[in-house]
């Protein structure tokens, strides 16, 4: 199944010699780890992720003949090291007069 993988990663890159594969053993089923190099990621997770998901779709297939679980993850470098993402900044509240109605004032402050 790595064979697989691989084969059809480096159909799809640009970069085909740093496509790298690990395999880990994990509950029972495997991860295979997918490596690209930083501009090859999206091309191989295609547009809204049809591309990766079909080759996960066949991955299945293989796998649930062999009687086997694998899950396939794309490691994307281009993000950095890990690190918990911080909470956005907090906004401070918009300002109303007091006593006047936010709705059905009969103004819009939309731009045409």
């Amino acid at each position: 199944m790595e064979e697989l993988v691989t084969y059809l990663a480096r159909a799809l890159v640009d970069r085909p010699d740093q496509v790298e594969l690990r395999a880990q053993a994990v509950d029972g089923g495997t991860v295979l780890e997918l490596k690209l190099a930083p501009e090859d990621v999206g091309k191989v997770i295609g547009r809204d992720g049809r591309t990766i998901n079909a080759i996960r779709a066949v991955l299945a297939v293989a796998a649930l003949r062999r009687g086997a679980k694998v899950r396939l993850e794309v490691l994307d470098d281009r993000r950095g090291p890990a690190a918990p993402s911080a909470p956005p900044p907090a906004r401070p509240p918009e300002s109303s007069s007091a006593g006047e109605p936010d709705a059905g004032s009969g103004t819009s402050s939309v731009a045409p």
